[in-house]
Formats: C-alpha cells, sequence, structure tokens
C-alpha cells in the first residue's frame, strides 16, 4: 500500500523554525517529484514548494511560492526515503495544514497523485 506520512508538525512563535519531515511507504521517494502544499482555514489550497527527480537520483530542481521564498528549504535524503521543508522565519500566515504529496513522474507539473495525511502547523505567540 502506498502511503505518504507527514511529521514535524506544531506549534512556534513567529521567527521561529519548524522542519516537516514526509515518510513513504511502499514506494521510493526519490523516483517522484514531490511537492508541499497547505491549506489554512477558509481559504484555499495552495503550492508551497515542489523538488523533482532523475532517473539517476542526482539532480533536482526545486521550486518555490513567492510567500515562501528565502524562508523554507525542501531537500531530500534518499537514504532515508523521506524529503523534508525547513520552514525558517515563520510568520503567523504561515499557519495550515501541510500536506505531502507525490506526483505521477518526476517534474512537478499536473496534480499530485497522492497525498499524505496532513500536518497541523500553528504560528502564534
Amino acid at each position: 500500500q502506498l502511503q505518504l506520512v507527514e511529521s514535524g508538525g506544531g506549534l512556534v512563535q513567529p521567527g521561529g523554525s519548524l522542519r516537516l519531515s514526509c515518510a513513504a511507504s511502499g514506494f521510493t521517494l526519490g523516483d517522484y517529484a514531490i511537492g508541499w502544499f497547505r491549506q489554512a482555514p477558509g481559504k484555499e489550497r495552495e503550492g508551497v514548494s515542489c523538488i523533482s527527480s532523475s532517473d539517476d537520483y542526482t539532480y533536482y530542481a526545486d521550486y518555490y511560492a513567492d510567500s515562501v521564498t528565502g524562508r523554507f528549504t525542501i531537500s531530500r535524503d534518499n537514504a532515508k526515503n523521506t524529503v523534508s521543508l525547513k520552514m525558517n522565519s515563520l510568520k503567523p500566515e504561515d499557519t495550515a495544514v501541510y500536506y505531502c504529496t507525490a506526483f505521477g513522474g518526476h517534474s512537478c507539473r499536473g496534480e499530485p497523485n497522492y497525498w499524505g495525511q496532513g500536518a497541523q502547523v500553528a504560528v502564534a505567540s
């Protein structure tokens, strides 16, 4: 069974940092582009970041929404079969449920095929 599981969410003060991790079972994350989406209460879901993949696991391109550029960093650890999202300088507007997703191929285009259950991130004083 293919499954994505997020971890690392929580409550943090403005200006603080969190690291979200996405672990997979049933498939190899390195074979697919992996994206992070988020949805805040009353708002539409938005793409936050995505990292592509390659056949030889050596080339990746990463993409970020304008709202998180310079503050968030996406990375892979193929040995652990995980993808992380490091979030720095967090703002109250970053509060949302964050979802790890897997696309159908190497690129971040289109819609993801698989979604995790989500991890809550709350930024408040």
